[in-house]
């Protein structure tokens, strides 16, 4: 059987919004997808089947090796499979005694991965820093806790030694590419067959870990059937996928759910090729992407707003770059926050010069247990910010919220529960079975449905100022970064109970370099000015500003396993520099926390 069966069956490279509105008597409204959802596969091994016989030598996986890639097919990617889901089952790998992995992406990596889902094992990969920084390795500890391994991952076994060690970890079975333990290719060696192993649709592929920004991480099981089910959920709003096989250049994380469940198996489950990107949109690896996306130009560009940025200025000193970026490009995609729209308006400039039309600009939403993609904008559109539609087969209830909605999903691509706690399990569903997401939306055109959604915030990082005021936090945050661009990494919205919102702001690290120099005046009079001055009364303006000296840190949680700030958590640990930037007059500036 095809494994892609749910194709759109249409040349168009996007399937046009059809959406399905009831109002019910409660408030509620309900949206859903005209399309049926199509034939899923029952697992995702069943894709990496299909491709090794009709595509064998096609390249599936490759990074960086020397001056160019190495390159893994689909036939080797599952013959190595296979064979190592034996070695796994060698050593006691299966259900309940998942496989914990501790480094980044690479081959090795996504081999592993395959081979869990052949011997029914569940991969929970973590993210690399939590190994990388000592400090930050208690995550490691509490997460063996919670998922109980029965293998750990890393790449390097020499130079993570230290981690095969750990207490949490003792009764895990080290495994590594290097090093002087059990090695990858030991498995493959081992010998036997998968007789036996029954792997289904609701078999656990993995554990994915939630962010942790409102509480302690929550392990997410994501079985089979989410993922297969996204799968044809995406092809069938943009059938261009059928029509050739997508490439990635894609350094997204695989132990988050954006890039190692959707961006993963989107190239899995058509029959595309992996590139795996060793950089990031940092200033010690952003070169890193630039060159690798000069080496090798994809189909589809997934990426962070600061990522993308980032391209669009190597780009505007670079025209040929820009030329092979854009030439065989079929879409361009962000995804964790609204991209800037000068940043979005350069692109598209670019795009007309190389090609004369677009690629489609777009965006989706959804969260680790959403599989992820639960809206995704699949038409053109012409503004940053947008979410979309419901994909087919996801049901979404909408809770009015005064002017925004609060929005919960239902459907065979969501999650049933998180793993060893059936309290959090129970209060993340609705009487109906609705996940409740804790997100705003709200709509583009209320008259029309099908110019879909727009994201509003987490409705939970909202606050009221002592007047009773709400902040709309998540909405405001979006408007100071843009203000405070090139000083503010990211900021912190204070206020609760207060009589006007405050801002702790994370500098750049050129601010840093650079606080010296100019007397700790990083944000000027006229910066401060404008954020005094916006529209919308006490809840829409900032009044006052501290700028952070110590950064946040990832060992104490200040900062999630994707990166963004865990709001709060700062606000609880700095709680005296709230107090601090609130103990004078309004119009407050202030730099360093002391």
């Amino acid at each position: 059987m095809d494994p892609r069966l749910g194709r759109a069956g249409t040349l168009n490279k996007y399937q046009p919004h059809d959406v399905i509105r009831e109002d019910r008597p409660d408030g509620s409204i309900l949206l859903r997808a005209r399309a049926e959802l199509g034939p899923v596969v029952e697992r995702t091994t069943d894709w990496l089947e299909h491709w090794a016989e009709a595509t064998p030598d096609a390249v599936f996986l490759a990074e960086r090796a020397g001056d160019g890639w190495r390159e893994v097919s689909y036939r080797e990617a599952r013959d190595t499979a296979r064979a190592m889901a034996v070695g796994l089952r060698d050593i006691s790998v299966g259900p309940g005694r998942p496989v914990m992995v501790v480094t980044g992406n690479s081959v090795a990596h996504g081999l592993l991965t395959l081979a869990c889902h052949y011997a029914a094992a569940p991969i929970v990969p973590v993210a690399e820093q939590y190994a990388a920084i000592p400090a930050a390795r208690g995550q490691i500890d509490y997460i063996a806790s919670l998922v109980k391994p029965g293998a750990v991952f890393a790449e390097d076994g020499v130079a993570l030694a230290e981690i095969f060690e750990r207490d949490s970890l003792r009764d895990a079975r080290p495994l590594m590419v290097h090093g002087p333990g059990l090695t990858l290719d030991d498995l493959t060696r081992m010998g036997g067959d998968l007789r036996g192993v029954e792997v289904g649709p609701d078999t656990v592929a993995k554990i994915l870990m939630t962010s942790g920004s409102t509480s302690a991480p929550k392990g997410v099981r994501t079985t089979h059937r989410m993922m297969c089910t996204n799968q044809v959920q995406i092809a069938a709003a943009l059938p261009f996928l059928r029509e050739r096989p997508p490439v990635l250049v894609d350094w997204l994380p695989w132990n988050h759910v954006f890039g190692g469940s959707h961006n993963f198996n989107l190239v899995l489950a058509n029959g595309g090729a992996l590139y795996i990107d060793g950089g990031k949109p940092v200033p010690a690896l952003i070169g890193k992407t630039i060159e690798n996306n000069r080496l090798k130009q994809g189909t589809i560009s997934f990426n962070v707003p600061v990522g993308f940025a980032a391209l669009r200025d190597a780009m505007k000193d670079d025209p040929a770059f820009a030329q092979a970026f854009f030439e065989d490009l079929d879409m361009l995609f962000y995804a964790g926050a609204s991209l800037p729209q000068d940043v979005w308006a350069d692109l598209e400039t670019m795009a007309r010069d190389v090609r004369g039309e677009l690629p489609l600009f777009t965006s989706s939403w959804g969260l680790t247990e959403t599989a992820p993609a639960a809206l995704l904008q699949h038409e053109p559109t012409e503004r940053s910010g947008v979410v979309g539609v419901p994909l087919p087969g996801v049901d979404v209830k909408l809770l009015p919220v005064e002017d925004r909605f609060e929005v919960r999903v239902k459907g065979p691509s969501i999650f049933e529960g998180y793993l060893g706690d059936p309290e959090k399990t129970a209060e993340a569903f609705d009487e109906e079975g609705f996940f409740k997401t804790g997100d705003a939306m709200a709509f583009v055109d209320p008259a029309n449905m099908n110019q879909g959604l727009r994201f509003d915030g987490r409705i939970g990082e909202d606050f009221k100022l002592m007047t009773g005021t709400w902040v709309r936090a998540g909405t405001l945050r979006l408007k100071v970064l843009e203000a405070l661009k090139g000083i503010a990494q990211d900021v912190v919205l204070v206020g609760e109970g207060k009589g006007e919102v405050g801002a702790l702001v994370v500098p750049t690290q050129a601010c840093r370099d650079t606080a010296e120099e100019a007397d700790g005046a990083l944000i000027t009079d006229k910066s401060f000015d404008g954020l005094c001055g916006w529209s919308g009364g006490s809840a829409g303006q900032i009044k006052r500003v501290l700028v952070m000296a110590e950064p946040p840190s990832m060992a104490e949680g200040e900062i999630t396993a994707k990166g963004n700030l865990n709001f709060a958590k700062i606000k609880a640990r700095r709680a005296d520099l709230v107090e601090r930037l609130y103990a004078g007059g309004p119009g407050v500036i202030m730099v360093g926390d002391s």
